[in-house]
């Protein structure tokens, strides 16, 4: 095999891209509480995940990988050219963890000819998916290495994540959004509608309801590519949380704007689970 993508579990893969070689997965740790932890790997029980979280006084959290599991990631690629995209460094620590065990293979190791790059994606889900399909891309039109490195660099700083959430439960229990502000939000039913700028999340407006809220993603998003002149040739991506019919909606809405080349749609893996929380839906172009 000439290349290889790592990627954390924040990467939200289709059962399509599990099954491709290229792929590998370095899980982060679900913690609920002190009394209940989890693997974010293949084992991960979306339902019963999600019954614990509503079940839960405390907010889930996530722990990143040890350097160690990147690092032996890569010794377990058997691959000339290895690439590893992460969450957002301002999300986790999973970035940190990916550099330093790429530094510790390279030590391990003098002599390897493997090329080695690290990328914080700036993002989450949906856009660490899209980047990872597009390394694959690049790489099967012949692309070299340095060439890689360089579009899906110039790619992080222009990609478009634009998401409603499914709930705002867990930010309340973690301490993020006070009692009052959620209980107002969700008798209202005011669903607010977020962007990832350079890996920071920001609130762009808010909508009553979460069909409003779509729609108006949507808007956002086709805006803040340029119009629907820029997206033909795009590559769009869309994760939900258990909520497959509404990411289909999300796609619907998105083709009455705008024509794309590629569409993706994939459920949640864990950590994307707790971010997003149940019904939650993330677009990426």
């Amino acid at each position: 095999m000439d290349y290889r993508i790592i990627a954390d579990s924040c990467c939200d893969l289709t059962p399509e891209l599990k099954a491709d070689g290229h792929f590998l997965i370095v899980p982060l740790t679900l913690e609920i509480g002190s009394s209940y932890s989890v693997i974010d790997d293949e084992s991960f029980d979306q339902a019963d995940f999600l019954k614990r979280s509503r079940e839960s006084r405390e907010g889930a959290k996530t722990a990143c990988p040890s350097p160690e599991a990147y690092k032996q990631a890569i010794v377990d690629s058997d691959a000339d050219e290895v690439y590893i995209l992460t969450i957002s460094e301002h999300l986790s620590g999973s970035y940190q963890a990916a550099v330093v065990g790429a530094q510790m293979y390279e030590e391990e190791f003098p002599d390897s000819n493997k090329k080695i790059k690290v990328f914080s994606s700036d993002a989450a889900t949906a856009g660490e998916l899209n980047l990872c399909i597009s390394v694959q891309e690049l790489k099967e039109a012949g692309k070299s290495f340095d060439e890689v490195v360089t579009l899906i660099e110039e790619k992080i700083q222009t990609m478009q994540i634009l998401f409603v959430l499914g709930s705002l439960e867990n930010l309340r229990k973690n301490g993020r959004l006070s009692a009052v502000k959620v209980f107002m939000a969700t008798a209202l039913n005011i669903k607010p509608v977020m962007v990832a700028i350079h890996g920071v999340i920001h609130k762009l407006e808010q909508q009553r309801g979460v069909n409003k809220a779509i729609k108006r993603m949507v808007q956002l998003a086709i805006e803040r590519v340029g119009g629907p002149e820029n997206t033909k040739d795009k590559l769009l991506t869309i994760t939900h949380v258990n909520c497959p019919e509404r990411a289909e909606y999300v796609k619907e809405e998105l083709l009455k704007l705008a024509s794309f080349r590629r569409i993706v749609i994939a459920d949640t893996m864990g950590v994307s689970t707790i971010y997003a929380e149940d019904g939650g839906v993330v677009i990426a172009i």
